[in-house]
């Protein structure tokens, strides 16, 4: 995969590194941050010269636009060691392009190809003793861009904020996850920035999640605005359901965020022979299915999270438990994907970018 890069990056090193005061076999997800971070700010105009400097906090204006109208969106990404040391990335293309449409969706400026992948390539470069080797250990990588103008009037900044951030990480769900449907709240809407990784779209989840979690739900199934009769995602993922040997996820769209595992693991199935159809499910469907036994697996896929299997749901008033069975597809997919990210398997599809 040939992307462009930039050696036009200006870079200040800090002065020592904390890696050692880091228990990397006992980490919280994204609680811990490395010795660089990225910045590149936009001006009059233009994209300035991207820094790489020491991880510390900076000042920002009280009236700065993000605080009051928003405007945020992010990214989210791994890199990956393989067992010869190399560190490589899982389909940064991707997430440029989803970037990009993001911002034009906020009305932000677009990041440039070389400034966003040139720049995560140098700084990743640098922290490459943060990747860490063996299924399971990642190096997080948070892209993201915020409005860094001043002034409280209601139209979009004139100044933004690029910075790239990276956390090492292990697993992002342990234990059993239960999850209650949606009746209610929605993730997004028509017409909406569901489609985009807005920070307000994640926000707007945490008080139905906090609800969901006093009954003692790990994650929502989010379902449609409208009539709340389709299923659409699960928490922060995009969400799978098998029905007998095929699996069904719902079609991308304004309200559905278009996840790079989610279509990652639709090509690996289609590759392998493993039915899947892009559909909306219904929740009679999925009723149907928990009572008749055709509904064998239900399972979340993001990058955090890479796939998420689900014990049971609840909806309205009953609670439907899943079967457990030892031919799971969700299981065979991570394993097939994880096999690529690291290096322990064929990349067929050219996915993986080597720092």
């Amino acid at each position: 995969m040939m992307l462009k890069t930039t050696s036009e990056i200006d870079i200040v090193k800090a002065n020592s590194s904390k890696i050692n005061e880091v228990d990397f076999e006992n980490l919280t997800f994204g609680n811990v941050f490395t010795d660089h971070m990225l910045v590149c700010d936009f001006k009059e105009g233009k994209w300035e010269k991207p820094v790489i400097k020491p991880y510390e906090p900076f000042l920002i204006d009280p009236s700065a636009k993000v605080f009051h109208y928003g405007q945020a969106i992010f990214e989210g990404m791994k890199a990956y060691k393989d067992e010869n040391d190399d560190v490589w990335l899982f389909r940064p293309d991707e997430n440029l392009d989803r970037f990009n449409k993001s911002a034009v969706r906020m009305a932000m400026p677009e990041i440039p190809e070389e400034i966003f992948i040139g720049g995560l390539k140098t700084i990743v470069d640098m922290e490459r003793s943060w990747v860490r080797k063996g299924l399971g250990n990642t190096l997080y990588i948070r892209p993201f861009m915020i409005a860094v103008g001043s002034g409280v009037i209601a139209q979009p900044s004139s100044q933004y904020r690029f910075m790239i951030i990276l956390s090492p990480a292990r697993s992002y769900y342990s234990g059993e996850v239960k999850v209650i449907i949606a009746e209610h709240y929605s993730r997004a809407a028509n017409g909406g920035i569901g489609a985009a990784k807005a920070a307000g779209n994640y926000s707007a989840q945490f008080y139905p999640q906090k609800l969901a979690q006093e009954k003692g739900f790990q994650q929502i199934i989010w379902t449609d605005d409208a009539t709340h009769t389709k299923l659409e995602e699960a928490g922060t993922m995009n969400v799978f359901f098998r029905f007998n040997d095929t699996i069904y996820t719902a079609p991308t769209s304004e309200r559905i965020l278009d996840g790079v595992t989610r279509k990652s693991l639709i090509a690996i199935a289609k590759r392998d022979g493993i039915k899947v159809e892009e559909r909306s499910v219904l929740v009679s469907e999925l009723i149907a299915g928990a009572k008749d036994g055709s509904l064998k697996e239900i399972f979340g896929a993001g990058t955090a999270a890479v796939v998420s299997p689900i014990v049971g749901f609840q909806y309205q008033e009953d609670y439907y438990e899943l079967p457990k069975i030892e031919n799971s597809l969700a299981i065979q997919l991570k394993d097939k994907l994880t096999k690529v990210q690291y290096k322990l398997a064929e990349d067929t599809f050219g996915w993986t970018v080597k720092v």
